[in-house]
């Protein structure tokens, strides 16, 4: 498991802020959802907007950031819940191995480069597999079985 970890700036927060604002009132950005899962210390929900991805019928996480807190959080807490306007879908989420990342970071890339591409170290969706598959470990997935 990778310690990579990409520290939001300042600007990151505002944005993260808006999306997430805009998502909790029903105005989702290009799909976006509110990520609640509860700490692994405090047991307190935490809330942060993620960009769910559906690959072959499942529906993915990916952690562009690296290890994140609510990667952290997750892996503890074993699911949590994705929330828009109102409507909470709970789920339990399963960590992917890192040789099988590679089709879902592509296909996260394809749909979300033009939001979080800068945080991939100049691969992008037409990079090869190899290149991809080389990456993989810095950047958590998660499949979520809905409830």
């Amino acid at each position: 498991m990778s310690e990579r970890f990409v520290r939001p700036t300042a600007v990151d927060a505002v944005f993260n802020s808006v999306v997430g604002f805009l998502t909790h009132i029903g105005l989702p950005l290009a799909g976006s959802r509110v990520l609640a899962v509860r700490g692994r210390s405090s047991g307190e929900w935490r809330t942060t907007p993620v960009n769910p991805l559906r690959v072959e019928g499942i529906l993915y996480l990916v952690a562009p950031r690296g290890q994140t807190q609510w990667v952290r959080n997750l892996r503890v807490a074993g699911g949590g819940e994705l929330r828009v306007r109102g409507r909470v879908t709970s789920f339990r989420a399963v960590e992917v191995a890192d040789v099988n990342k590679a089709p879902i970071l592509r296909a996260y890339l394809k749909a979300w480069s033009w939001e979080v591409g800068r945080f991939f170290d100049g691969v992008d969706a037409t990079s090869p597999n190899e290149k991809i598959a080389e990456i993989a470990p810095g950047f958590p997935v998660f499949r979520i079985d809905l409830l």
